[in-house]
């Protein structure tokens, strides 16, 4: 039962369904069940949670406490000192974490537990790296992704598309999203692998705003240290990039202490 509901957080299931498949009496199932979130929530794997009502049921819901969320920043943050991801320009590497399934999920899950009341319909982000951290925070959400594209795909349909100062590139660049992509008067949470200066989370928020879709929630890998030139005020990163000193090859990276 805990690997059904496990592999699908979020889904309710009716105790029916486990009597049928194991054949088992009701209250067997029910023991069981209670045997399991006990389990579960001593160990801090997350929260079986029952559905009262003759359409209820139980559904599984991932946690992550605050000392689980602390070793992922403090993991994220080592990743990040490695000398050798230092490019030029002051940039870092870091495909090699946003596309680890293991390390993307981890993140997700501080992401899932922040957000997890926000009320988001959707999960939204821009393509490429922010795609892998945001298809596991929506699954752990049960909720779908929305990618907003740099460029227009004809397999698409129409689009609605803006402009916006892009803060790492130092340039006016464009964004689009497909419009069968949401539904109207909805909300979401915007979740990026990198944060600079924002202006692309603030693009994705003023594309999401022609929907009528609400922004609830934004969540960031990393960003680099707050200043007064950051375009979004309300966001939560996992960890603050102080400073890259190519030079002494120097990577300044600390967990941020205000995430939940």
């Amino acid at each position: 039962m805990i690997k059904i509901l496990s592999d699908s957080p979020g889904i309710s299931f009716g105790l029916g369904y486990f009597c049928e498949r194991f054949g088992a009496a009701k209250s067997t199932v029910s023991e069981d069940l209670s045997i399991a979130k006990k389990t579960l929530q001593e160990n801090g794997l997350g929260r079986i949670i029952t559905i009262p009502g003759a359409g209820g049921g139980v559904k599984y819901v991932p946690c992550i406490t605050a000392a689980q969320a602390s070793e992922v920043q403090n993991t994220l943050c080592e990743m990040l000192r490695d000398p050798s991801r230092i490019m030029g320009g002051g940039f870092l590497y870091t495909s090699d974490i946003m596309f680890s399934p293991g390390m993307t999920e981890k993140m997700a899950s501080i992401f899932a537990e922040k957000f997890r009341d926000s009320g988001a319909d959707y999960v939204a982000t821009i393509e490429t790296k922010g795609i892998p951290l945001a298809f596991m925070t929506a699954r752990l959400l049960n909720i779908p992704v929305i990618v907003v594209r740099r460029e227009t795909k004809v397999s698409e349909g129409p689009t609605v598309s803006i402009n916006y100062f892009s803060g790492s590139s130092g340039r006016i660049s464009k964004m689009s999203m497909a419009k069968k992509a949401v539904e109207p008067k909805t909300k979401a949470i915007i979740i990026d692998d990198f944060m600079r200066a924002g202006g692309s989370l603030k693009g994705i928020t003023e594309l999401l705003a022609e929907f009528e879709v609400e922004v609830c929630g934004i969540g960031v890998a990393i960003a680099a240290e707050e200043n007064n030139e950051t375009k979004v005020s309300d966001y939560t990163p996992l960890v603050y990039l102080r400073s890259v000193d190519e030079a002494s090859q120097m990577i300044d990276a600390i967990p941020n202490s205000r995430i939940f």
